[in-house]
């Protein structure tokens, strides 16, 4: 089987439904225009059909493996990265002043979500570099960055976040690692630190740790959390990878999937760091990288499960069982009623993650360039707050496009029957390996938590004015697709009053008894409005109407059941015992 990113699809999205016009109007991004984006687009494309998908296979069956100390990567993942560093694909949204593109991250999201399609455990690399890239632009010394933001942003030196220790988990604040100041401007840090993401390599010049640790005296909690730039290799007097710092990797973590990426265990002992941002402001800066990630992880799930989503149609179309149902049928398992609903499910749970995930880079995009003051022209007329706009859009994109991205990869499993449960043919891979994007970089328990707490505490102005914005359309859209519309509007009026007694609900518990659902179902029905912006820029009974229609009538309705449970509170489950949970 070939994979071919689905470009159209993102230009499609970036025309019609989330506005990326308003992106390149503005003075910011003025060269990003249309012609220069697909032209971006379709080269990164050829990288990843060409270069990284030949490589999916070898980071399963050819692990990632740590001996004598050295990290060993998988058979051409050196290669991999070469390219994606000549082409420049590790900064498409860095800043020109340190070497980057300058582009949207409207388009670094699109570029990412394609190469997480077509290899992931790669793909990870380079996301990580992104988000560290964003935190020192935003957090770090003039200093710092005049050294190491070149070399992060060229590909030659990599990038990692070091969050989480075995005993704290997602509670960060109970983290013990710790750091003394030298004296000298540097600091020494120790500890221990789990489940970092390429946390070694060996094809970059040098790897780049940012870690959250705690300086003498300071307050337990996050308050008393500061962050760290710590290099396997301490710069020398020209910024090039000199002496090795008092770091090392103890094991790599043996996981249920994504074996091409090595995820280590990191021991730090009294190693050389520079504080990023003040003392105590570690989660603020870390923070910036964690949302760039959080977006980035929503768009690994989207793309693990478009590959498994092309696997699985190119099975459908060769796999010949069974009599056809349908008179001049192709004699292959395509033409039956149940594998079409499960193709046509993942087709369009695909395109709303999607649409969901570009909305939100448009938000990010427009709020720096608002920040800056370049927003003119057909960018500013009516611009909602767009900062809020994509601090709402965050967790659903990273909880959606995981969620979906795990739904469509074990549907793939299930297109291709027994011979998907049999991994020589790979379609159990994506399931294994987009698994885990539902876990770091925060729970999506914990997303949706976030989203009916922190994305609520402006009384519920943010997500309401989404929904007016969509009920604005759905009526405006009866004039052409008059059933469609009415189930859109219908289901943004109860989405309205759902979101409406979430606000309502002082008892932050009994929110978070129902933030799942509730996340789920909000979605659920973007998803749905997405795909009628689809079906009226069509305007005929095309493949996106068909599709919109298929979504509208059969997946859309699953809000309804999703905001019953989203709002029963949390009495019921506490009336439950802990000796009621185990079996009798």
């Amino acid at each position: 089987m070939s994979f071919r990113a689905p470009v159209q699809d993102y230009e499609y999205i970036m025309r019609h439904i989330v506005g990326y016009d308003k992106v390149s109007a503005t003075e910011r991004f003025e060269e990003a225009g249309e012609e220069l984006t697909s032209a971006i687009l379709t080269e990164a494309a050829r990288l990843c059909d060409e270069v990284l998908y030949p490589l999916q296979r070898n980071g399963d069956l050819d692990p990632a493996r740590l001996q004598d100390g050295v990290v060993h990567t998988s058979k051409g993942f050196a290669e991999g990265y070469k390219a994606v560093r000549e082409g420049g694909w590790v900064s498409v949204a860095a800043s020109p002043e340190f070497g980057g593109m300058g582009l949207p991250m409207t388009v670094t999201t699109a570029v990412n979500e394609m190469m997480s399609a077509a290899c992931l455990s790669l793909a990870l690399n380079p996301l990580m570099t992104q988000g560290q890239i964003e935190a020192l632009e935003h957090h770090a010394s003039e200093e710092i960055k005049a050294i190491y933001l070149p070399k992060l942003v060229s590909g030659a030196w990599c990038g990692t976040m070091n969050l989480t220790e075995a005993q704290a988990g997602s509670d960060v604040g109970a983290l013990s690692s710790k750091a003394e100041d030298n004296g000298d401007g540097t600091y020494a840090i120790t500890g221990q630190k789990i489940y970092i993401s390429w946390g070694d390599n060996d094809f970059s010049e040098n790897v780049c740790h940012l870690v959250l640790a705690r300086l003498p005296g300071a307050p337990a909690g996050t308050k008393g959390i500061s962050l760290f730039l710590v290099p396997k290799f301490l710069p020398d007097a020209a910024g090039e990878a000199g002496e090795a710092n008092s770091l090392h990797v103890v094991s790599l973590e043996h996981k249920l999937g994504l074996h091409g990426s090595p995820t280590a265990v990191m021991q730090y002992d009294g190693a050389t760091g520079w504080l990023v941002g003040p003392e105590g402001g570690g989660m603020a800066a870390m923070f910036t990288m964690m949302n760039n990630a959080r977006l980035g992880v929503g768009c690994q799930g989207i793309g693990a499960g478009e590959g498994a989503y092309q696997k699985a149609l190119a099975y459908a179309k060769e796999r010949k069982q069974g009599r056809s149902p349908v008179a001049g049928g192709t004699g292959t398992i395509i033409d039956h009623a149940d594998v079409r609903r499960m193709l046509a499910t993942m087709r369009a749970e695909l395109f709303a993650a999607r649409s969901i995930a570009l909305a939100n880079a448009v938000a990010i995009d427009m709020s720096h360039a608002a920040a800056e003051g370049t927003v003119g022209g057909a960018g500013a007329e009516g611009a909602p707050d767009w900062a809020a706009r994509a601090a709402l859009l965050t967790p659903i994109t990273k909880a959606f496009g995981t969620d979906t991205g795990i739904k469509v990869a074990e549907i793939g499993v299930q297109v291709h029957g027994g011979m998907g449960f049999i991994e020589e043919t790979g379609a159990a891979q994506y399931a294994r390996d987009v698994r885990v994007t539902a876990i770091y970089e925060g729970t999506n328990g914990i997303q949706s938590m976030d989203l009916v707490g922190r994305k609520l505490m402006d009384g519920g102005e943010a997500a309401q004015t989404l929904i007016d914005e969509m009920q604005r359309f759905a009526e405006e859209a009866r004039a052409t697709r008059p059933r469609m519309a009415g189930l859109i509007w219908n289901a943004t009026e109860t989405l309205r009053e759902a979101t409406e007694w979430m606000v309502s609900q002082t008892n932050m518990n009994a929110r978070f008894a129902g933030s799942v659902p509730f996340l789920a179902a909000y979605a659920r029905v973007l998803g749905g409005y997405y795909h009628l912006c689809a079906a009226v820029a069509e305007g005929k009974d095309g493949p996106r109407t068909k599709m919109a229609r298929f979504y509208i009538n059969r997946l859309l309705p699953e809000y309804k059941a999703h905001l019953a449970h989203a709002m029963q509170g949390d009495a019921d489950l506490y009336a439950l015992e802990v000796e009621d949970f185990d079996v009798a």
